[in-house]
């Protein structure tokens, strides 16, 4: 099966500093394969046959902290899961100078509908909305600083979850799309 690993809260500030080489190396002796890594936040797109995602999650936090010593969280995510958050996301939203979009992926504890209760968002300045597994946020660049999606950044729920801009996102669910090929073919 094909999955992405999204780290979090890594190479942010100068802080938690993982090197891709490295990361992608400790993947592959925890037992992953196919390994690919995406820029440096964090994005490692992988096959593995043997393990449940919640495994896979735990050895890979584990390989990290046995690597490079730093506590990180690890949300995996299969190829179904990705399709359902990339079949929610509007084709029109981008990352530019004129609009800032982000897929907020959800760790389980939250990954419910229900979520959105929890957010004070702006309909009048920016599109919040579920998908199974993440939130889809867009809001105009011009607005972003009066959007409320930043006021979340330190709270309890900021924490149980991992951002990606849109275009990030698309290119690890073609990356995935790619694994998968190869890896059937």
């Amino acid at each position: 099966m094909v999955y992405t690993a999204l780290l979090r809260g890594i190479n942010v500030g100068g802080k938690n500093k993982v090197d891709m080489k490295i990361l992608k190396k400790s993947f592959e002796q925890a037992g992953m394969k196919n390994v690919v890594t995406y820029i440096n936040s964090g994005n490692i797109i992988f096959t593995n046959a043997d393990h449940s995602k919640n495994d896979i999650a735990h050895i890979l936090e584990k390989a990290i902290l046995n690597t490079f010593g730093l506590h990180i969280k690890v949300l995996v995510l299969s190829l179904e899961d990705m399709k359902k958050v990339m079949s929610s996301l509007p084709e029109s939203w981008t990352n530019d100078d004129k609009m800032r979009s982000d897929v907020l992926f959800l760790w389980e504890d939250i990954n419910d509908e229900s979520v959105l209760d929890q957010l004070t968002f702006k309909p009048e300045i920016e599109t919040v909305k579920y998908a199974p597994g993440a939130i889809l946020w867009a809001i105009d660049k011009i607005n972003v600083t009066k959007g409320s999606m930043t006021k979340m950044v330190g709270t309890k729920l900021y924490k149980q979850m991992t951002i990606r801009n849109v275009n990030t996102t698309r290119k690890i669910y073609e990356l995935m799309l790619e694994t998968e090929k190869q890896w059937i073919g």
